[in-house]
């Protein structure tokens, strides 16, 4: 029930065009900077063809030591690791998700020192995968509380390292296990209890195959972009990962969608904000009708943009 490996990819520079006024990474990436707070790094940084410092981004080791990187440099978290195979989120595009959130609230202003003053904002990360990138980054830029489900016993195993290692998340970011799978917010928002947003980055494709063709597509884009006919042998891994339920699930997207839209529903009292990424355009326009349909009192579709990349995220409330 976590996020999907889809379209959503590391560039070589992020693209400052298009990404939120308040995301760190709008100058692209800092290579230098990066290698110097996390030298694991180094060997994997060489020159493009542009004579530009980059990763090969077809590497899965090499984007996951630049995540490492990004989240040690810019957000204070040592440590972050995810199994092998496992989602490896693309860090400005997140970041952008938790700043386009934040307004929905009002002028916040990202903490200019990571270990200040906490807020009183609480957020739900419906399948927060092994990485557990969103209450990351909303503990980090906003000192938001956080709670993190997935139905995958060994992502929050893997999360919960994560937290170990930084005990300025211990009293900021938790988990919690959907037992069944076949639920969202049932189960995971408990009795008497209130969110300030929800934050979800649904399975995308349908099937394991669509999964395994989109991911040969980015490949082949990746070799493209480097000016390679087709994908070397070392780019064949999925460079981004991805597991069953990171990436599919039965009816894909839109039905994802259709069933967390009518369990909100449900819980229209206990969460103010409910959230989540839409990549399919498609989709936007029955979801936003279904809520509507449910008796949303506000529809919002947020356009997220990164260099020639575009994705949504639909917010709705029911206040």
């Amino acid at each position: 029930m976590s996020s999907s490996q889809r379209s959503d990819r590391h560039q070589a520079k992020p693209g400052g065009k298009g990404l939120h006024p308040k995301n760190l990474h709008k100058q692209g990436y800092d290579f230098t900077s990066l290698i110097k707070s996390h030298p694991a790094l180094t060997p994997y940084v060489k020159a493009n063809a542009y004579g530009n410092l980059s990763i090969e981004f077809a590497d899965p080791k090499a984007v996951k030591l630049l995540n490492a990187a990004l989240l040690k440099h810019y957000y204070g978290i040592v440590g972050w690791d995810i199994p092998e195979g496992a989602l490896c989120p693309p860090i400005p595009g997140r970041a952008d998700y938790i700043h386009h959130v934040a307004e929905l609230f009002g002028e916040l202003e990202p903490f200019a020192n990571q270990a200040s003053t906490q807020t009183g904002i609480t957020l739900l990360d419906i399948g927060t995968g092994a990485n557990g990138i969103y209450p990351i980054l909303a503990c980090q830029m906003y000192g938001w509380h956080c709670v993190g489900s997935d139905i995958s016993a060994q992502s929050l195993e893997n999360v919960a390292r994560i937290i170990a290692n930084n005990p300025i998340l211990k009293d900021r970011f938790t988990l919690r296990m959907q037992s069944d799978r076949h639920k969202i917010f049932d189960g995971i928002i408990r009795e008497g209890e209130f969110f300030d947003v929800s934050v979800c980055n649904p399975p995308f494709h349908a099937s394991q195959n669509e999964a395994l063709k989109s991911s040969q597509l980015k490949l082949k884009n990746l070799a493209r972009n480097r000016g390679e006919t087709k994908p070397g042998a070392a780019s064949q891994a999925l460079n981004f990962g991805g597991q069953e339920a990171e990436l599919w699930c039965k009816g894909g997207e839109q039905m994802f969608l259709k069933k967390m839209i009518k369990e909100s529903q449900l819980f229209a009292a206990q969460c103010r904000w409910f959230t989540s990424l839409v990549s399919k355009a498609e989709n936007v326009k029955p979801s936003s009708k279904l809520m509507r349909k449910l008796g949303a009192t506000e529809v919002r579709e947020i356009e997220m943009r990164q260099g020639q990349k575009v994705t949504r995220i639909l917010a709705w409330t029911f206040a």
